[in-house]
């Protein structure tokens, strides 16, 4: 049973809505997160980490990959590691500031994202495929406006 069916037309439209949203998010994760595990060995918190620094090559210090993932500094680290030990990425010291490293993708890193995200992107627009061009453009736009009405902490 997902978050949506537990739901009746007497609750509010807002949180019918909300629990769509978590509904859709979570179907859409399940078979990325079972792709990633299958074809690549990967997890999505190691792609969405591959994938910031990929978009950054100079690098990006670890308080700020952790900001981008909204995730804790503690699990940034962790899965760093694990990738500075399989050598798909490095870390080197900031040398503004010696308290802070800078983590970058390796070349054989790049290598492996490269090839995760053609795979991702092909699994994405499959999963979305039950949607004509002119529905994902205005699901776009929509979910567009509710991000800009939502506060701009986003709950931190």
């Amino acid at each position: 049973m997902d978050s949506e069916t537990r739901t009746t037309a007497d609750d509010h439209l807002a949180l019918r809505l909300w629990l769509r949203l978590l509904t859709c998010t979570n179907l859409v994760e399940a078979p990325l997160r079972k792709r990633l595990r299958e074809q690549f060995d990967g997890s999505l918190p190691r792609f969405d980490l591959m994938a910031q620094l990929d978009r950054h090559p100079a690098g990006l210090r670890m308080r700020e990959l952790s900001r981008r993932l909204m995730v804790t500094g503690g699990n940034v680290t962790g899965l760093t590691d694990r990738l500075v030990a399989e050598g798909l990425v490095e870390r080197h010291e900031d040398p503004t500031d010696r308290r802070t490293y800078q983590v970058q993708l390796t070349a054989e890193g790049k290598r492996q994202f490269r090839a995760m995200a053609r795979a991702h992107e092909a699994w994405v627009a499959e999963l979305f495929g039950g949607l004509s061009a002119a529905q994902q453009a205005q699901l776009f736009a929509l979910l567009g406006q509710l991000k800009a009405s939502l506060p701009a902490d986003r709950g931190r």
